[in-house]
């Protein structure tokens, strides 16, 4: 469990509830996660600290606003289907870039599912409109080629200018592109909190650019490969696949 916790950069309860999932522990052989955060802070655990889960202090909710819209792109996400909330379906996702620091720094694209929280981060030259729409012309003509329509029913994003473009792709494809509230980052929350995820290992007030393709490979493929509790202690990648295969056999 020390080696999930200070090398993979696993939670407590990802240990916990992967260790049921694959068999490692019985039930009966094991305390619950509420105890093994509490040995922590009575220091039961040998050489595990607090210092070592950086998410030991509760979130707080945030207050959803909602302003009056000032640019219009294109859709507004009153428009969404409902069922989206849910995450029933396959294939809605939401989007948004993360910033160097500097505002002509290069800049990442972060995607992330939301049934399966499974994640892609693309590097970007800039925060441009026509960056992010190349990108986007990238995974559909690359990663994703002839089936782009099908893993990408609908994406969500915000009214920043770097997304202006995103409509386009409803011209390209099937998907529906929607846009959040102003100011409302609930709206699209779940990429919100994979962006948290991802500072750990780009923290804030660093360039973009000095950071190697071959590190935010990695950063993305310990975040599709983290235990999650709301997934029953499967990974993303293995949710991901499973959808995916179940999309393209349909």
């Amino acid at each position: 469990m020390q080696k999930r916790l200070q090398e993979h950069h696993w939670s407590l309860d990802a240990c916990f509830g992967r260790a049921l999932v694959t068999g490692e522990f019985q039930r009966g052989e094991m305390v619950c996660t509420k105890a093994l955060y509490n040995y922590v802070t009575l220091g039961l655990l040998g050489k595990i600290k607090s210092i070592d889960l950086p998410l030991r202090v509760k979130r707080k909710n945030a207050r959803k606003r909602v302003r009056e819209r000032k640019k219009k792109f294109g859709r507004s996400i009153d428009e969404r289907d409902p069922s989206v909330d849910e995450r029933q379906d396959f294939g809605h996702w939401e989007c948004d870039l993360v910033l160097g620091s500097r505002s002509k720094d290069e800049v990442l694209l972060t995607l992330v599912e939301r049934k399966t929280r499974c994640s892609l981060i693309r590097k970007l030259p800039n925060k441009e409109s026509a960056s992010v729409i190349a990108a986007f012309r990238k995974l559909k003509d690359g990663m994703f080629r002839g089936c782009f329509s099908r893993v990408f029913l609908s994406i969500t994003t915000d009214n920043g200018s770097e997304f202006s473009s995103l409509s386009e792709l409803e011209k390209l494809s099937h998907t529906r592109i929607y846009y959040a509230h102003p100011y409302c980052s609930s709206d699209k929350g779940t990429n919100e909190n994979h962006n948290g995820l991802f500072r750990r290992f780009l923290p804030k007030g660093k360039k973009i650019q000095d950071y190697p393709v071959e590190h935010i490979s990695r950063v993305e493929c310990w975040a599709n490969t983290l235990p999650r509790k709301i997934l029953g202690y499967k990974t993303p990648e293995e949710c991901f696949r499973e959808e995916m295969l179940a999309a393209l056999t349909a």
